[in-house]
């Protein structure tokens, strides 16, 4: 072979061929398709972009992060090695929350990358990418994908794995320490005086930050079930355990509130005093509420309390996934509105524009973020004298439930619902109430943001998409009370298992 020999590589190509792909927010795929070598051409992909963009600069320093699956301290190698590759510094931030990566990157002008595979199981991980103002968008993910790259052909064995073990540099601790300063300097001292807060540790790589910073704020913590092995916490689809666990938590301690996040910290988690979980998109309205937000932006998913409510000068509505929430909140700074913030269904919050209260700056934070939920809402109700449960009892009551079908062809997903909304609206109304009319009677209009919404004459919903980070079918149900919610989910789960029969 000849010495120095390169292999040049389409992304697009290697995207197709490993099955690893942009989904809702950033590249994902199983632990067995993210080698080495797919892992390092990415980040080749993504750092020859943002050079041709001027947004990284020769010679540069590139922070990366991951979150504590048991692949994720390869990839971070992998990525490492890459960023040494084209010339660029990689500076080890170790494991910390995806969004105090994506705040030292703003506050350091510089990229980063964070290794995680957010709430799925460990048998999967990601990359998400930020540019030096924050996450990638959907158009860069496009133009990542359009790259070339080169890559040493001796450098990888024929199972795509470095035959050279990668070194990371010496962990930095500052971008830690600057996402807790960031909430210790804005919120009031001793804010969370008084309060005794259960923290569920589970795997997630936000567990010690979280207690620290509401330690910081004068909380009582007790900290339960850290777990050394990872457990996948999906906040829109919380497990029956968790469930279970925090009803028990809250009977034994009687905590004012149980908090907790995802893998990568950045969609939060928060029970009543009672171990009840919030939903997040209702964490979302209430966090905004506290913060003062004039402009809410959020996706077709989110519960409509945020409308009903009454509360923000302005409610956007867009697609699923960080990226779409962010240009969304960036068209509403264009247009002039202040105060612009952004959340999630999954509870992940977004702020666009620095946020004062009291003499305190909080500076923007485009990127999902977990840990200011918790706090907002435990100090909103403070002010009116509640608890959370009374809290909740201000909002206009809609509820919501989810649930996915796990191995669900996404291919699959798509066509049965394209079946159903054709854009013929008399045919797609006669089709969906053979489907779900028997139990949710009429249609009253259909939403195709991002899947397909469809709302019957009781304002109750059914919304249902693929996911767009793994093989599933989300089903998003709302109703006026959280039985009928929970119940709507249960039925059209059961009329959705048979959707996986191909002769359906």
């Amino acid at each position: 072979m000849v010495k120095n020999k390169k292999e040049h590589i389409e992304i697009a190509e290697l995207m197709r061929q490993s099955g690893v792909g942009f989904g809702t927010s950033g590249a994902r795929g199983l632990v067995t398709d993210m080698t080495d070598r797919i892992c390092y051409a990415y980040t080749l992909g993504f750092l020859q972009y943002l050079a041709a963009q001027g947004d990284v600069a020769p010679g540069a320093q590139v922070a990366i992060a991951g979150d504590y699956r048991s692949s994720t301290p390869r990839i971070m190698g992998a990525t490492a090695m890459a960023i040494e590759a084209l010339g660029y510094t990689p500076v080890n931030c170790g494991f910390i929350p995806t969004p105090a990566l994506t705040l030292y990157g703003i506050n350091h002008a510089i990229s980063s990358l964070m290794v995680t595979g957010s709430h799925i199981p460990d048998d999967r991980n990601g990359i998400k990418f930020n540019r030096s103002d924050g996450e990638i968008l959907k158009c860069d993910e496009a133009a990542i994908r359009s790259q070339q790259v080169a890559i040493p052909a001796d450098l990888f064995s024929q199972d795509g794995m470095l035959k050279i073990a990668p070194v990371l540099p010496q962990e930095t601790a500052e971008a830690y320490q600057a996402y807790i300063r960031r909430y210790l300097d804005f919120f009031p001292q001793n804010a969370l005086q008084g309060y005794r807060i259960g923290l569920y540790e589970h795997s997630s790589v936000a567990r010690q930050v979280m207690g620290e910073v509401l330690e910081g704020l004068g909380a009582e913590v007790t900290r339960l079930s850290r777990s050394e092995s990872f457990i996948p916490v999906d906040t829109e689809a919380v497990r029956p355990e968790d469930i279970e666990l925090a009803h028990e938590w809250a009977q034994t301690y009687h905590f004012d509130a149980i908090v907790s996040a995802d893998g990568d910290g950045d969609r939060p988690l928060i029970s009543d005093e009672q171990g009840n979980w919030l939903r997040g998109d209702v964490a979302g309205v209430l966090c905004a509420k506290y913060l003062g937000a004039k402009c809410v932006v959020t996706p077709v998913s989110s519960n409509s309390a945020v409308e009903k409510c009454g509360w923000f000068d302005r409610v956007d509505r867009t697609r699923i996934g960080s990226p779409y929430v962010i240009s969304a909140m960036q068209s509403a700074l264009n247009d002039g509105v202040d105060r612009v913030v952004g959340y999630e269904a999954n509870g992940g919050f977004l702020s666009a524009t620095t946020l004062e209260q009291g003499g305190r700056y909080l500076s923007a934070l485009p990127t999902r973020d977990a840990l200011i939920v918790p706090i907002t809402i435990l100090l909103l109700a403070r002010e009116v004298k509640s608890s959370i449960s009374q809290l909740l009892m201000q909002l206009p009551q809609r509820f919501t439930h989810s649930d996915r079908l796990k191995n669900f062809p996404t291919e699959l997903s798509c066509n049965r619902i394209a079946a159903l909304s054709s854009g013929d609206f008399s045919q797609d109304k006669q089709a969906v109430e053979r489907l779900f009319g028997e139990d949710f009677g009429t249609v009253k209009s259909f939403d195709v943001t991002d899947g397909l919404r469809i709302t019957f004459d009781s304002e109750e919903v059914v919304h249902l998409r693929p996911s767009g980070n793994a093989p599933e079918l989300r089903c998003y149900n709302e109703a006026s009370s959280t039985q009928r919610a929970a119940e709507m989910n249960q039925i059209s789960m059961k009329i959705l298992a048979g959707w996986g029969d191909k002769s359906c």
